[in-house]
């Protein structure tokens, strides 16, 4: 996503200046005209807007708040547009650090997956300042549809994981309605295609069925982000006092599938991995 992004900004004309903790993952960018900084602190130096999109918690820590991270003392002035999904608290701590450094942030998590991030078609669920939000208009125009202002810092974070639950328990279900026509003797592709013809459909389940039927590799949203968002999300409503039954059920699915090896694989990946354990489940039982 982060290379969708930042090959986005360049298509629109954006100067750009890029870092990755795999210095490698960057090439392409630098080959299209971005400038390579060699660390984050030198990447703040160079750029009055900072857009970030990190794996988790953990590595967002590591790059704002790590030796030659982005709060640096060359952050102040700066605005910081924080994209990767995390836990609210994480944002709202990110955001009370940059403060001190005199920066300003929002955090703007997109709804969508690489297709739409290569297009501008993005949805932005966005916390922060209102100036701070009129400030990051431009490049928010530039990859988004839609900016979707959610309220102050933390509260973009908490709206991804409100709009990632049901999509990660539509895959669930999804799979567990697969594995059961298919033990039953129908045909996957029947299913599929009478589903997205039904009430019962997604508006991506058609965009999502070549990967579901074997026909593609492409990789939009990998398993393993799923089920550490499905982990953030658990964890969220836990914290809020809400009972997530659905996505604990969910999340243990995805960790299953990691744990098989498909983390790696496209999100939908859960159909077949489900599908396959049931047939091994209802062969047990014989």
């Amino acid at each position: 996503m982060g290379t969708a992004i930042a090959a986005r900004l360049l298509d629109r004309g954006f100067p750009l200046v890029v870092w990755n903790r795999s210095r490698s993952r960057a090439a392409s960018l630098e080959d299209r005209g971005a400038r390579l900084a060699a660390t984050p602190a030198e990447l703040v130096a160079g750029s009055d807007i900072v857009v970030t999109m990190l794996s988790d918690d953990e590595a967002a820590r590591a790059v704002y708040l790590g030796d030659d991270g982005l709060c640096s003392a060359a952050a102040a002035g700066r605005l910081f547009i924080e994209m990767s999904t995390l836990r609210p608290e994480t944002v709202r701590d990110l955001h009370r650090k940059l403060r001190e450094h005199g920066a300003a942030m929002i955090d703007a998590p997109v709804s969508g997956t690489v297709p739409p991030a290569r297009e501008g078609r993005l949805l932005a669920l966005v916390g922060g300042e209102e100036n701070d939000i009129r400030r990051a208009e431009p490049v928010l125009s530039a990859l988004t549809r839609r900016v979707v202002h959610a309220g102050p810092a933390g509260q973009g974070a908490l709206l991804k994981l409100a709009v990632n639950l049901p999509l990660a328990v539509y895959w669930q279900s999804l799979a567990e309605s697969v594995a059961m026509g298919e033990t039953g003797g129908l045909d996957r592709k029947l299913i599929l295609e009478t589903l997205a013809d039904s009430a019962a459909a997604l508006a991506v389940l058609g965009m999502k069925m070549p990967a579901i039927l074997g026909e593609s590799k492409e990789v939009a949203f990998d398993l393993a982000s799923m089920h550490k968002d499905l982990r953030l999300i658990t964890e969220t409503a836990h914290a809020l006092g809400i009972d997530a039954d659905a996505a604990i059920a969910t999340l243990g699915a995805y960790g299953a599938a990691v744990d098989a090896g498909l983390g790696a694989d496209d999100a939908v990946a859960i159909v077949g991995h489900t599908e396959l354990r049931q047939r091994e489940t209802s062969r047990g039982s014989e």
